[in-house]
């Protein structure tokens, strides 16, 4: 089986995406009015409904007496209802449009007050609530549009199988793409979460003061805290597309990720998320203890996942696919790491209550490249260990089936990353590395172990290069009839986690697991990401 031929999309996924689940974003947006009300809304409820003016009722999201500008089908609104310098303190509500209407916003939307409790300020701890139902699409028209929780706030986005949220650009669809040249990397923000998490970027002292405030990336705001069950909000079936980069207008702007877990504690979780095209990383996380269930990132520039500065929660079926896409007619590659693990930010007495990333996770299937991503550079690896990371890998599938120009490898170890090994616990299980060249440095641990050894664990795991029969005929799901594979699958039992579902099948979709959502989504997935 040639692995570089096997994401062609099937008929079957390309109808999933070409007929769409409720809210799905359309590939070929039908245009039926270009024209844009610039206005938005005073309303009272007194009447029970509010008029946009043509007669229909506004069916736009509405706060301390502003709403948004209805056109009939879209929702617009303007820097005064949203952006860098308005926060939002009463909970909102966005609700699915009728014949595929998005919600558009042309700044940043800001959930809750912001604090740095070094000052006069503390934070509000029933801040308001962002809801947003079942099939609606947010679109965002500039770098600059972010969204961005304060810690107190909440966003919830809780779509379905059959109508999943989508937060994308506007250029995705023709009737706000004015230059004409479609969605891409870094049209808008993403999605920055601030929870009252534990996080090693502050002192022990700081957290037992109430003083831990970690300024984000992006527009500044704050996180951190000392309590890793907080709950920031969660997410389930929701696509974020296009994301990252930053603010571009007033300054220069941080990389930004699509989404952004800053502290974020175990009560919130993220699930059925398909993530595509983002500027920076997919899923970044900043200690706290959040949990991820069934994602997809697709041709994500940076990282797929980053973890960092003591991330203590779950993960369980991730698919990471590095790809290309077109830009400006030109075919360019995305991806450097399927994981950047980094454990630390600080060590030592003074952040003893802040141990280093330790996270368990499960079933996951990575596909690498042997480009070089037009973000920096940098080879596409399946992931990348540093600063003491210390979790517990389960059922991963590792794939590189060509290095004919960049002679790339799978698994690296940089600055501290040893550490995760020699000093702390850091292991794969129940794991397969199919990959033409595995790892970047030929050099052994500190007890003399080579890194082939230490990945084999006695067996649990195996190496079965880059020509291996992996996937089955739909060129995703594991095929673990393959003769090339002789490793048995973890079944998590043992974590004694009711986190984690028991399994028999290593990766992230079992080929004979067809019939499932999570098969379909991760189908549906790679068909869209086909299109870029």
């Amino acid at each position: 089986m040639k692995l570089q031929t096997i994401f062609k999309a099937s008929a079957v996924a390309t109808a999933l995406i070409l007929a769409g689940c409720g809210g799905d974003i359309e590939v070929t947006p039908t245009v039926n009015d270009n024209s844009v009300n610039n206005s938005n809304n005073t309303t009272n409820n007194d009447s029970g409904g509010n008029d946009s003016g043509s007669g229909t009722e506004n069916l736009c999201a509405e706060y301390n007496g502003l709403q948004g500008a209805f056109d009939g089908r879209d929702c617009e609104y303007n820097l005064e209802f949203a952006s860098s310098n308005v926060e939002i303190t009463e909970s909102i509500t966005f609700a699915e449009l009728p014949d595929n209407g998005v919600h558009v916003f042309d700044g940043a939307l800001l959930i809750g007050e912001d604090c740095d409790t070094t000052t006069s300020c503390s934070i509000n701890e029933n801040g308001p609530t962002v809801t947003v139902e079942p099939g609606a699409t947010l679109a965002f028209t500039s770098g600059e549009a972010i969204i961005r929780v304060a810690r107190g706030a909440k966003l919830n986005a809780i779509g379905t199988f059959d109508k999943p949220i989508a937060f994308t650009s506007a250029n995705a669809f023709t009737r706000f793409d004015v230059v004409g040249d479609g969605p891409r990397f870094a049209d808008w923000g993403g999605i920055i979460v601030n929870g009252e998490g534990i996080t090693n970027q502050c002192t022990d002292a700081q957290r037992d003061a109430d003083t831990c405030n970690v300024p984000s990336e992006g527009l500044v705001s704050y996180y951190g805290g000392n309590d890793n069950a907080d709950d920031s909000g969660s997410m389930k079936y929701v696509k974020i597309w296009y994301a990252g980069s930053g603010p571009r207008a007033g300054g220069d702007g941080d990389d930004l990720n699509s989404l952004t877990l800053n502290a974020v504690g175990s009560g919130s979780s993220y699930e059925w998320v398909h993530i595509h095209q983002g500027y920076d990383d997919g899923i970044e996380f900043f200690g706290g203890a959040a949990d991820i269930k069934h994602v997809v990132v697709t041709d994500t520039q940076d990282d797929s996942i980053d973890i960092d500065a003591g991330w203590q929660g779950n993960a369980q079926f991730l698919f990471i696919k590095h790809g290309t896409v077109t830009v400006d007619g030109e075919e360019v590659y995305m991806g450097n790491g399927g994981f950047e693990a980094d454990g630390e930010k600080n060590s030592g007495a003074e952040y003893s209550q802040a141990p280093t990333s330790s996270p368990n996770i499960a079933n996951v299937t990575v596909v690498t490249t042997d480009g070089l991503s037009t973000r920096d550079n940098d080879p596409s690896i399946a992931t990348k260990f540093d600063d003491n990371f210390q979790g517990q890998l389960y059922n991963f599938v590792m794939v590189k089936d060509m290095v004919d120009q960049n002679d790339s490898h799978c698994v690296k170890f940089t600055g501290d990353g040893d550490l995760g090994v020699e000093q702390g616990d850091l292991n794969f299980f129940g794991s397969v590395m199919a990959c033409v060249n595995e790892f970047e440095q030929d050099t052994t641990f500190a007890d003399g172990t080579t890194r082939a050894e230490w990945f084999d664990n006695g067996g649990i795991n195996e190496r079965v290069g880059g020509n291996a029969t992996v996937f089955a005929a739909d060129g995703f799901s594991t095929d673990m009839s393959s003769p090339d594979f002789s490793v048995t699958a973890d079944d998590l039992s043992g974590l004694n986690n009711d986190f984690f579902d028991t399994v028999d099948y290593i990766g992230a979709v079992s080929s004979e697991d067809t019939s499932s959502q999570w098969y379909q989504w991760v189908e549906a997935a790679l068909a869209a990401a086909e299109q870029d």
